[in-house]
């Protein structure tokens, strides 16, 4: 059992339909993805690019934005690599 002073519970933001029941079952676990996987990131320039761009141009210390790519397990199973590649700015509403 992996517990860490840092870590903490995960939420899902709120829906009007619920798909489970949200009372907690069970014993506390941890789960880091960092434990039995060793991680890499992989971000395409032009994404960066334009997150920086846009970051810049925003005058609002608040930035909403998505960052979005694929999650993969190396044929080993002992790394992943999640790999951004693409950028959307999001919305104000």
């Amino acid at each position: 059992r992996f517990v860490s002073e840092r870590m903490v519970p995960f939420s899902f933001p709120l829906a009007k339909c619920a798909l489970w029941d949200p009372v907690p079952m069970g014993d506390v676990i941890g789960s880091h993805i960092t434990y039995y996987r060793n991680p890499k990131l992989s971000m395409m320039e032009k994404t960066l690019r334009l997150a920086y761009r846009h970051a810049k141009q925003n005058e609002q210390k608040l930035l909403s934005c998505f960052l979005l790519g694929t999650l993969a397990v190396d044929e080993a199973g002992e790394g992943i690599t999640l790999t951004i590649d693409r950028f959307d700015p999001g919305r104000e509403v």
